[in-house]
């Protein structure tokens, strides 16, 4: 995986084998950061990595120069290269080791963005949480949004908060607003 823009721009980042993930494409995620370029000053935002796995939309914000992210995993392997990265780089990323749905129950903290990456296996009605969780807790600031990246073959559109989706070749992002 590679760093598209910002001070870390170019960067190959070269994440172990055995770690259980599937990162997020180039082409997509260039994508999503063009949206998301024309709607946020990154240095003003606290933002909420969930599915973390390798940490690679982490990097990508961090690069941009967010100063506060938080990254949630359940697997002790993505959590300690997630920390050996940021530490290399000097990238202002928190890790916490949880299963997400447990972490966003009692979660207390709010973000700007927060960006959901879960394993495209997963039931729909576990995709369905996420979005439920996330504004039952009032996780998101006003003006934030929550992303979540699906396969094709996951609908979010009918589901409370839904804005917009997008597509870039299997992968989508689905928005949901306040």
């Amino acid at each position: 995986m590679r760093i598209i823009s910002g001070i870390y721009k170019s960067r190959k980042i070269v994440a172990p084998k055995n770690l259980p993930v599937r990162p997020t494409t180039d082409m997509a995620k260039e994508s999503l950061f063009n949206i998301l370029n024309n709607l946020f000053y990154f240095n003003e935002l606290i933002v909420l990595d969930l599915f973390a796995g390798t940490g690679n939309i982490s990097y990508e914000f961090a690069s941009r120069g967010v100063g506060q992210i938080t990254c949630v995993d359940q697997d002790f392997g993505c959590i300690k290269f997630i920390n050996q990265t940021a530490q290399t780089f000097k990238m202002p990323i928190q890790t916490i080791k949880s299963d997400v749905f447990k972490y966003l129950e009692k979660a207390t903290q709010q973000a700007n963005i927060i960006f959901a990456d879960p394993p495209y296996d997963l039931p729909d009605t576990e995709f369905e949480k996420i979005p439920e969780l996330v504004f039952q807790n009032n996780l998101l600031y006003h003006e934030g949004l929550l992303i979540v990246e699906h396969s094709k073959h996951t609908n979010l559109s009918q589901l409370k908060h839904f804005s917009y989706s997008k597509s870039y070749g299997g992968n989508m992002f689905s928005f949901f607003e306040n």
